[in-house]
C-alpha cells in the first residue's frame, strides 16, 4: 500500500453538488469527507488530507492562505463557476494547487490527483527544490524505472559516471540527482559544456590560470574542478572535447591533481567526475575522435537514458509535472483533453523531453488557463489520422485510445493487487460507460459489450448500476 493518503475534503455548502462530487471520487478509488464552511474553519487541515476541493465564496483566499500558514498545508483546489475563473484570486498562492470548475472533467480531476500525490509525496520532507529533481526521470515505464534504480544505486558511491544518450532525454537531471542523493550534497555541482567551449580556453575554464599566463588573463582565476573541490563536476557534451583536452583530463582522472594554466604547481583533487555525452563514442574511437583509454576511465557506471518515444506510456505524467513546474514558476498554466494527449502520443518527438517542455510552455502561453484540444496543437505535432473534434465527457472513464499498441501492458505493482477486485472495478466502469453511450438503452448496452441483455441486467443489479436517466 502506498503511504499517499488517500481522504479528500470536500467543502462546499451546496450539499447536492458536495454529494455528486463525493460519489465520483468515492467511484474512482477516494474517501471523500464533506464538510460545511464553519467545520472547515475549525477542523484541522493536514497531512491526513490528500487535497482539499473548497467551493469559491467571499473571503476564501484569506481562509485559503491562514489555513496554509498553521502547518504549510499545499493542497487547496478551489472550485469555481466557470464564469469565474477568468477573475484574479491569485492563483498561484503556495497555498493553492490549482483552480477547476465545479463541472471538473474526468481527465483534469485524475491530473489533480496525480499533482496532489506528488505534493503529498514531497511535503514535510524538508528536501530544497524536490519538486524539481527527478522531474523528466517521472514515470512508470520500464525504462525509467531502470534508470531510477541505476541512480539510486550509484550514488552512494564514488564512481565515474557516463551517460548517454539523445539531446533533451535528461542527462543533467539524472547528473543532478546522482549528487543530490550522494554523500557530496552539501557540496557543489558544477556544470560544464565541453563543446559550448572553445578548445583553446577549456583548459582555463576547467583548470584555472594564473595571472599573466596569457593575453587577458589580468588576474588569477579559480577552475571548475576547483569550485568543485569536494562534490561533482558535470562534463557535458564530453565527447566535444578536443583530444589535447582529453589527455589532461585522463591525467586528472588517473592522478587526481592538475595545474592550472600558467602554473607548473600541482593541486589535489577531490571531486566526483560525472559526464554525458549524446555521441556514439565507440564510433568515435574508431574515427580517431576520441581516445579510448579515457573512454574507459569514464564509463565505470553506464546510463543510458531513454527517448521520449520509447516511454510514451510516460507522456500523461511528464505533461502533468511539466504544467505543475510552470505554475511552480509563476509562468502560467494550460490543460490538456484526452484526445490533445493522445494525438502527441503519435508525434515522434526528436527533441525528447526537452521539446516536449518547449511544446507545453508554448500553449501554455497561447491558452493561459485555457483547455487545449487537438486543433489547438501545433499542426506538426498532429497527424492528419486523429480527429480533431473529439468529445470529452464530464465523468467516467477517458475516451479509447485511438493507437493503443503505443501504450505499456498492464503491470503488477510492487506492493502487489486485489485482482478481484481490480477486474469487477474494470468490468463496472465499461458497463457505466456503455451505458452513458447507449443512453442508458440497456439492450443497446449489452451489443456494446457483445453480451446478452439479461447477463448485463444480472450484472447491474450485483453491482448495484442504475440507469442515468432511473438514478
Amino acid at each position: 500500500m502506498s503511504d499517499t493518503p488517500k481522504s479528500i475534503l470536500i467543502v462546499d455548502e451546496d450539499t447536492k453538488r458536495a454529494k455528486r462530487f463525493s460519489d465520483v471520487l468515492r467511484f474512482i478509488d477516494y474517501e471523500p469527507q464533506v464538510l460545511d464552511w464553519a467545520d472547515f474553519l475549525s477542523e484541522t487541515t493536514d497531512d491526513d488530507y490528500l487535497a482539499a476541493f473548497v467551493a469559491d465564496r467571499a473571503g476564501v483566499m484569506e481562509a485559503l492562505r491562514s489555513k496554509a500558514g498553521e502547518n504549510g498545508y499545499s493542497g487547496f483546489v478551489l472550485l469555481m463557476d466557470e464564469a469565474d475563473l477568468a477573475r484574479e484570486v491569485a492563483p498561484l498562492e503556495d497555498c493553492l494547487l490549482a483552480r477547476a470548475k465545479h463541472t471538473i472533467k474526468y481527465a483534469e480531476l485524475t491530473n489533480l490527483m496525480h499533482r496532489a500525490e506528488i505534493a503529498a509525496r514531497n511535503r514535510g520532507k524538508g528536501e530544497p527544490n524536490s519538486a524539481h529533481l527527478f522531474r523528466s526521470l517521472v514515470g512508470n515505464s520500464r525504462a525509467v524505472r531502470h534508470v531510477r534504480k541505476l541512480v539510486e544505486q550509484v550514488a552512494a558511491t564514488d564512481a565515474t559516471v557516463l551517460i548517454t544518450g539523445e539531446s533533451g532525454t535528461g542527462k543533467e537531471i539524472a547528473a543532478r540527482n546522482i549528487h543530490y542523493y550522494s554523500a557530496r550534497r552539501e557540496r557543489p555541482f558544477v556544470p560544464i559544456n565541453c563543446g559550448a567551449i572553445p578548445g583553446d580556453l577549456l583548459e582555463s575554464e576547467l583548470f584555472g590560470h594564473e595571472k599573466g599566463a596569457f593575453t587577458g588573463a589580468i588576474s588569477a582565476r579559480q577552475g571548475r574542478f576547483e569550485l568543485a573541490e569536494g562534490g561533482t563536476i558535470f562534463l557535458d557534451e564530453v565527447g566535444d572535447m578536443p583530444l589535447p583536452m582529453q589527455v589532461k583530463l585522463l591525467r586528472v582522472i588517473q592522478e587526481r591533481c592538475f595545474e592550472r594554466v600558467g602554473s607548473n604547481r600541482s593541486i589535489g583533487t577531490d571531486v566526483r567526475i560525472i559526464a554525458a555525452t549524446h555521441r556514439e563514442l565507440e564510433e568515435y574511437i574508431e574515427q580517431g575522435k576520441f581516445r579510448e583509454d579515457l573512454y574507459y576511465r569514464l564509463n565505470v557506471f553506464p546510463i543510458h537514458m531513454p527517448t521520449l518515444r520509447d516511454r510514451l506510456d510516460d507522456l500523461h505524467l511528464l505533461i502533468n509535472e511539466l504544467i505543475t513546474r510552470l505554475e511552480h514558476g509563476k509562468v502560467g498554466s494550460v490543460r490538456l483533453t484526452p484526445a490533445a494527449v493522445m494525438a502527441l502520443c503519435h508525434y515522434r518527438w526528436p527533441g525528447n523531453v526537452r521539446e516536449l517542455a518547449n511544446v507545453i510552455e508554448r500553449l501554455a502561453i497561447l491558452n493561459p488557463y485555457g483547455v487545449v484540444d487537438v486543433k489547438d496543437l501545433p499542426e506538426k505535432l498532429v497527424p492528419e489520422h486523429v480527429a480533431v473534434n473529439p468529445v470529452e465527457p464530464e465523468f467516467g472513464p477517458p475516451p479509447a485510445m485511438p493507437n493503443p499498441e503505443v501504450f505499456s501492458e498492464p503491470r503488477l505493482p510492487r506492493e502487489g493487487i486485489d485482482l478481484k477486485e481490480h477486474l469487477q472495478r474494470i468490468e463496472i466502469t465499461l458497463i457505466q460507460q456503455a451505458l452513458d453511450e447507449a443512453d442508458g438503452v440497456v439492450a443497446h448496452a449489452a451489443n456494446r459489450l457483445g453480451m446478452r441483455r439479461t447477463t448485463l441486467v444480472e450484472k447491474m443489479r450485483k453491482y448495484n448500476i442504475h440507469r442515468q436517466d432511473a438514478s
